[in-house]
């Protein structure tokens, strides 16, 4: 399992404010991009190394 002590966590800029379904992401660690539910945040996370995050949001702004 990867050590998330020092992650900085943040909202994803697409999640809306009225508590809706959001996002987090820290990628602030070495060579790891962590992202988990806002509404668990005691749950699961999903980890990616940087080149497979950056090809994830690069493929999410295609038209």
């Amino acid at each position: 399992m990867a050590e998330l002590t020092d992650a900085r966590w943040r909202t994803s800029t697409r999640s809306s404010t009225n508590g809706g379904n959001c996002v987090e992401v820290a990628d602030n660690l070495p060579g790891l991009v962590a992202v988990r539910d806002s509404k668990d945040r005691d749950g699961a996370v999903l980890t990616f190394g940087p080149a497979a995050w950056r090809a994830f949001v690069e493929a999410t702004r295609r038209p």
